[in-house]
């Protein structure tokens, strides 16, 4: 590998932190969307699970859609005003260099980090759903299922955090099923209040 590859390869993993962030933010936001769309559809009797799977489907494409095009354009932006900037105070053209290739390649990858957490958590939520509407019945709610998975995903997003920031990972996994069961009971009692 030459040195220019390994330099590159240097940029992207400096950018890991902030695919990191992207990964919990946005992972974190589409699950907490699925669960409250989904504990929707429970409170409010919905039966038909295919109106259910379709809403769910059309929010995550959202999900990913805005994740993907968001952070591209917000990381875009800030990489091409540090290039300048470096460029500026360098007095030279660093386009095709080392900083340059990164500045193109990260916010792509940090775009699909953005995108596809939301996307990727929103069907293995959505999992429940598909599994009852293809065997016609199940012992449980598959929205009730659905909910307990989301709570899972959630806690596991926290674990994670937990380890990047090398603190207790229960607690931290602890912490985000709070926010998920505090979630849920709003709704609940929202969808019940009407």
């Amino acid at each position: 590998m030459n040195l220019n590859k390994k330099q590159l390869i240097l940029h992207v993993l400096r950018a890991r932190s902030i695919a990191r962030r992207y990964l919990f933010t946005n992972g974190f936001d589409g699950s907490l969307t699925m669960m409250g769309m989904v504990t929707g559809f429970h409170v409010s009797g919905m039966t038909d699970l295919s109106v259910a799977i379709s809403a769910c489907l059309g929010a995550a494409v959202a999900l990913f859609i805005s994740g993907l095009s968001s952070a591209y354009l917000s990381e875009k932006a800030e990489r091409e005003k540090e290039l300048r900037g470096l460029e500026q105070a360098l007095l030279a053209d660093l386009k095709e260099s080392d900083y340059g290739q990164a500045s193109r390649y990260l916010p792509v990858l940090v775009a699909l980090v953005n995108g596809l957490a939301p996307l990727l958590l929103s069907l293995v939520i959505l999992l429940p759903l598909f599994f009852a509407e293809q065997l016609r019945s199940l012992p449980s709610s598959p929205f009730i299922n659905a909910i307990i998975v989301a709570l899972i995903c959630i806690f596991f997003l926290g674990v994670f955090i937990g380890k990047v920031s090398k603190t207790f990972w229960l607690w931290s996994g602890l912490r985000t099923l709070i926010t998920a069961i505090v979630t849920v009971a709003i709704i609940l009692f929202i969808g019940r209040s009407i």
